[in-house]
């Protein structure tokens, strides 16, 4: 192997298995004289100075350097931390057939004929994610919650052909960010609308509804944990022609409307709770339905079911054809892969628990946060919010700085909560608890003692 200097920063790549014939031979191939002039759309202000990379270490060494730094993680904290990733019990059987090698190694298909049984498992996803999402048409998955959300703002601009956006302040500031960041170069008005006792400012919405607005995104529970039905606000916006896009909790669908039944044009999501692990952070899964009027806007992959010349039951890509892979800058999405492993561990979870399962989950989740929400309101100087009802999540003000509270409740033995002056400079005090079917009465009565002990002792 020769080594190739990469010209944008003078120093030597040998981790490229090109030689100079292959590079020639690659460049005679394309059309370019060199590599300079494959690279040429790209302005030098955004080239790269520096990669700034290290020198290369041995296997041995890189083994024991990523064992020191996992050595500082802690992993046997009991968690009350939520703000939208959940520490959900995940079945047995998830684990004992996602990672079963003919599931494990399958990637996107881009032979369908080929990949029947991956194509069951993406249909039977897209099924579940229809039932219970309350919408009629879903796509194969996406990356996470945060950019389904984003590709759902762009959907509603292909649909109204408006560039104005409503969000609402309680929508996750995790995910507005990504959507924000992602649509840095567009021409999108966004207006974000304050929320009113942990619920979603209707005359402000109102204020804000024209002609002009391609959609309002909302999230039910929001990012406070407080439960709202959006019915109203739909009804008002199809009355200016706008679309409704509902970030949804999908544990929470067991007890509560779904963004279908609220009237939501498109329902977006994290899917980590469908027997996802936290993981320290991913891979996630993001899901999308919508109605079936939208279809041919709606990103992604779609897999339908079908029959051969048998007329037995077999499966296909009915919808693909604004993917990057085939149609480049043209397409209305870049997604490249349907995280189809992520979206396989949902149906399984899904098929698992059941309709009457994920009633009972959400119950738990509601009953066990109400349990907790009783006791830490008994804590001096602790006022749980209460202007609106939450579903497994809720706001706490502390009467001392919460970042300081978590660091001191790991020593306890717990991942506290979420400090929410982290995203709402107006809420220094602010924390999110999150409860989930996990924890046990002796857990959150353990966690209520510490918590006090903490703030007082």
């Amino acid at each position: 192997m020769r080594l190739i200097k990469n010209t944008w920063t003078d120093s030597v790549s040998d981790y490229i298995a090109n030689t100079e014939k292959d590079v020639r031979l690659m460049l005679e191939a394309i059309g370019a004289k060199s590599i300079e002039d494959l690279f040429s759309d790209i302005k030098p202000e955004n080239k790269p100075r520096s990669f700034n990379l290290p020198e290369g270490r041995s296997e041995f060494e890189v083994m024991r350097h990523l064992k020191n730094l996992s050595a500082k993680n802690a992993t046997d904290l009991v968690c009350f931390v939520g703000a939208g990733f959940y520490d959900h019990y995940i079945p047995s059987v998830v684990d004992h057939l996602a990672n079963r090698a003919e599931f494990y190694t399958a990637y996107t298909p881009y032979q369908p004929e080929c990949s029947q049984g991956t194509l069951q498992a993406i249909y039977e996803y897209q099924s579940a994610i229809c039932r219970l999402t309350g919408m009629e048409i879903a796509n194969a998955s996406l990356y996470d919650g945060g950019t389904a959300l984003y590709e759902a703002l762009m959907m509603a601009r292909r649909v109204t052909g408006r560039n104005r956006v409503l969000v609402d302040d309680a929508v996750s500031p995790i995910y507005r960010t990504i959507i924000y960041s992602y649509t840095k170069n567009l021409d999108i008005e966004f207006v974000e609308v304050p929320v009113q006792h942990g619920q979603s400012d209707r005359a402000a919405i109102k204020k804000h509804l024209d002609d002009k607005v391609a959609c309002i995104i909302l999230q039910n529970p929001n990012f406070f944990g407080a439960i709202d039905d959006h019915s109203d606000i739909a009804s008002d916006a199809h009355r200016v022609g706008a679309l409704v896009v509902e970030s949804a909790y999908p544990i929470s669908l067991g007890l509560l409307k779904t963004p279908g039944e609220m009237g939501a044009d498109i329902a977006t999501g994290e899917g980590q709770s469908l027997g996802l692990p936290l993981s320290f952070g991913g891979p996630y899964l993001g899901f999308m339905s919508t109605k079936r009027e939208f279809a041919r806007k709606m990103p992604g992959r779609v897999v339908g079911e079908t029959v051969d010349a048998n007329n037995r039951t077999g499966y296909c890509l009915t919808l693909q054809t604004r993917e990057q892979h085939i149609r480049r800058e043209k397409a209305t999405s870049n997604i490249c892969s349907n995280e189809a492993l992520c979206a396989l561990r949902a149906a399984i979870y899904l098929s698992c628990v059941g309709k009457e399962g994920l009633v009972q989950v959400a119950r738990l989740n509601y009953e066990k946060a109400e349990f907790a929400k009783s006791l830490i309101g008994k804590i001096k100087g602790v006022s749980v919010k209460q202007s609106s009802p939450t579903f497994n999540e809720f706001t706490v003000v502390l009467p001392r700085d919460p970042k300081e509270v978590i660091a001191a409740m790991i020593e306890k033995g717990f991942a506290a909560g979420f400090p929410l002056t982290r995203y709402y400079k107006n809420m220094e005090n602010y924390m999110i608890v999150a409860v989930t079917e996990k924890r046990t009465k002796e857990e959150i009565v353990r966690y209520t003692q510490s918590l006090e002990s903490v703030l007082w002792n």
